[in-house]
């Protein structure tokens, strides 16, 4: 039963992730021009490559991280490569008032706003759960509560344009592996807010769509620094992921799995095996590595 299992679901994993992305040839990238875009977590890893692929396709963008030096880069070479506009607001998204600034901004500057991609998250490493609630508490503000606060203070221009949310979040938002107990708290609660919101939007008929995005390791600095000495897989491109996140978004599709084979398959064999998964993840780690 174990063979078949391991030769069986990574063909049905590949089977569903070309499910999923059979219509990427439907995007174009016309379809982003002149677009009125925010992006959280633009100063470096995806976040940045989704800024530069936006302004390739003369879209305006608003970026915001934490440090302002690094997003002064990223806007002038987004206005290098084309972007019909680009500007910036920094701080840190466990600022209350910070979403709000962010959303006036765009309402000031633009008069509205068609995408809202939220892709910034919090400071947490990869090791056992210390006991820390403050910790648990303080990234829940930044990868969590923000998000419900830059999305609630968006949707009144999203109605009006008939936009899209794109929510950024990871593999660990519906498996619970070991070292990122705190981190994929955040990512679960992602999945059930912003799940349970889309429901109520149709309910409604309010045609602002969302697009969750779970992705696996990708390449990006802060990944590979933390978990790189730990994980034996290889990351995927940041510019390939950041990409199809934005293909996903101007798509309107519900759901983005990058990278698809692996997220899909991971997927499926939590539905049909999960102590085998549990398993399959443990026993990837170089665990002698990980510090308590």
């Amino acid at each position: 039963m174990g063979l078949l299992l391991k030769i069986f679901i990574p063909l049905l994993g590949a089977a569903l992730a070309f499910y999923f992305y059979s219509e990427s040839e439907n995007f174009s990238e016309e379809m982003l021009r002149g677009k009125r875009v925010i992006v959280t977590g633009a100063s470096s890893g995806i976040g940045e490559q989704m800024a530069y692929h936006l302004a390739r396709m003369e879209a305006h963008l608003l970026l915001t991280a934490r440090t302002e030096a690094k997003l002064q880069k990223v806007v002038e070479r987004c206005l290098e490569l084309g972007a019909a506009s680009a500007r910036y607001i920094s701080g840190s998204m466990d600022s209350p008032s910070l979403p709000e600034q962010v959303l006036r901004e765009a309402e000031n500057t633009w008069g509205g706003l068609d995408m809202l991609i939220l892709n910034h998250i919090g400071r947490s490493g990869f090791t056992y759960f210390s006991g820390d609630v403050g910790h648990v508490r303080k990234l829940m503000e930044t990868n969590f509560v923000s998000y419900v606060a830059l999305a609630t203070a968006a949707l009144p221009m999203l109605k009006e344009s008939e936009g899209s949310i794109v929510v950024v979040s990871s593999i660990a938002g519906r498996i619970g592996g070991p070292f990122t107990a705190p981190y994929s708290a955040t990512k679960f609660a992602l999945d059930g807010f912003f799940s349970s919101l889309r429901q109520e939007l149709i309910i409604d008929k309010v045609n602002v769509s969302i697009t969750l995005c779970i992705l696996g390791y990708i390449n990006t600095e802060s990944a590979v620094r933390a978990v790189s000495h730990v994980i034996r897989d290889t990351p995927a491109p940041k510019e390939e992921c950041a990409l199809e996140i934005i293909r996903g978004g101007a798509l309107r599709r519900r759901e983005v799995r990058y990278p698809p084979r692996a997220v899909s398959s991971m997927l499926l064999i939590r539905s049909l095996a999960p102590e085998f998964l549990d398993s399959i993840i443990r026993s990837s780690y170089r665990l002698e590595n990980v510090r308590r």
